[in-house]
């Protein structure tokens, strides 16, 4: 093998344009403002110990008959929906009409740490149903849950049926055993009443470490060495900055509710096996009978495909569609292809079934 050859000139000039490149990041950093996400106008219609609900305002009025109620995962802040201006789901369903509403889980505290399962999905995601119902004066509305919320969009489309008129589940596990699903292989083994008698709530921190460690390199590294490369550029610079924003400003997780989920679903795997109990309630999926859109991301690194897949079988609806997006757990939200691609296919979905 030939030896590992330097050109002494061309290392020099990448040095100088790094060093470049670094000093030109000074300057844009000095010229940037706070950066924000949430980009589109919203009021509170309704509000529950940290909880609030939103709806969002577009530039004209709804032509959607039934609202659209958007459930998130626990895990984050919502506003991966609506980023940025030029790169937001809300945004783009508001554009075609739909009357769209978010749930805001807040941020829970050391009050919080006994909220069950149970207190989330039979308590506030079933208020915020009948405020949005008796806002729009209609007897069911449209659910739209992602990733953890997609699970508890599920059990709670499962449980009272009866006022869910359409159901869209986007990156949301159902099969918590697949081989391809690390962060299940974590978590089988865990002591989480160890876990949870010890700290209360779950530091959000922690969560956030975990997540990264699922792509130490890319995450950890890559992301932060190609970081170099837009250091003067203002527009990339925000985005970049905007992205860590949103990553790192996430809640901590009620106790209870955490140790529930992991039991229930990451190690017994209830959902599939049909014996979860959400309260006094048994959650079967052959009883979620309304039409369902089931929006997965093939590259998805925290819910594969074959997580999200089995819910084909094992809904009760005689109506299913399933859409793969290209893309991996952020870009389904935030990527060129699916500005173009996701909220065309929720919209035209919703309105073939209104």
């Amino acid at each position: 093998m030939n030896p590992i050859r330097i050109d002494p000139q061309k290392a020099m000039d990448e040095v100088v344009k790094f060093n470049q490149r670094i000093a030109a990041g000074f300057t844009t950093l000095r010229a940037l403002d706070e950066v924000h996400y949430g980009a589109t106008d919203k009021e509170e219609i309704y509000r529950e110990d940290k909880l609030v609900l939103y709806r969002f305002k577009g530039a004209n009025k709804p032509t959607a008959k039934v609202p659209l109620l958007i459930a998130y995962a626990l895990v984050n802040r919502p506003y991966m929906v609506d980023l940025q201006d030029d790169r937001s789901l809300v945004k783009n369903l508001l554009a075609m009409g739909e009357d769209v509403y978010l749930i805001d889980w807040g941020y829970p505290d050391q009050s919080d740490k006994y909220l069950t399962l149970d207190d989330y999905i039979n308590g506030y995601i079933d208020r915020c149903v009948d405020a949005v119902a008796k806002r729009c004066k209609v007897e069911k509305i449209n659910l739209l849950g992602i990733c953890q919320g997609g699970a508890f969009s599920l059990c709670y489309a499962s449980t009272h049926r009866e006022k869910i008129r359409n159901l869209i589940t986007m990156v949301t596990p159902v099969d918590f055993h697949t081989p391809d699903n690390m962060l299940s292989h974590w978590t089988r083994g865990m002591d989480v009443d160890l876990f949870v008698d010890t700290l209360g709530n779950v530091p959000a921190d922690l969560m956030n470490w975990c997540y990264l460690t699922l792509k130490p390199v890319r995450l950890f590294q890559q992301k932060y060495v190609g970081l170099v490369d837009i250091l003067d550029n203002k527009l990339e610079l925000e985005n970049f900055l905007r992205m860590e924003k949103w990553i790192f400003d996430s809640p901590d997780q009620a106790g209870e509710a955490f140790r529930q989920f992991i039991k229930d679903f990451y190690q017994a795997n209830k959902l599939v096996n049909g014996d979860l109990m959400i309260g006094d309630k048994e959650v079967s999926l052959k009883n979620v009978t309304m039409p369902v859109l089931n929006i997965f991301a093939e590259q998805d690194h925290l819910v594969p495909p074959s997580a999200s897949r089995p819910l084909k079988q094992l809904a009760g609806t005689k109506d299913y569609t399933e859409l793969a997006f290209k893309g991996g757990h952020i870009g389904i939200y935030v990527s060129g292809r699916a500005q173009r691609e996701v909220p065309s296919a929720i919209h035209e979905w919703l309105a073939a079934r209104t």
